[in-house]
């Protein structure tokens, strides 16, 4: 079961990072989420040797082993990860169905 998606051009970007990391076959894409606000959720990508097979969730996504807990996963379904490398942003885009970015706090008129 893949919850997140990864565009060409993200597993891309994540296969050469980890490769000028040296980063073994063990590792994986770990997904989590902080939590929201104002801006909508905040996630977080980085690498992770350790899964949990009680709490952890894996799958493969366009040959890029990813790793979320088990608890985030109904939360990201849809997700779509992206890398853009534009004159104004560099980075990963995280784009969640589940959950509008903005106006995420009643009255604070964001």
């Amino acid at each position: 079961m893949s919850c997140v998606e990864l565009t060409d051009v993200a597993a891309t970007e994540i296969k050469n990072i980890m490769t000028a990391q040296n980063l073994g076959a063990e590792s994986h894409l770990r997904m989590t989420i902080l939590g929201g606000g104002c801006s909508g959720m905040k996630y977080t990508l980085g690498f992770d040797s350790n899964v949990n097979p009680e709490e952890d969730l894996t799958f493969e996504e366009k040959g890029v082993k990813v790793v979320t807990q088990k608890k985030y996963a109904p939360h990201l379904t849809g997700t779509e990860v992206d890398f853009m490398d534009t004159p104004t942003a560099k980075g990963f885009a995280i784009e969640n169905p589940n959950f509008p970015k903005g106006g995420g706090c009643p009255g604070c008129g964001c």
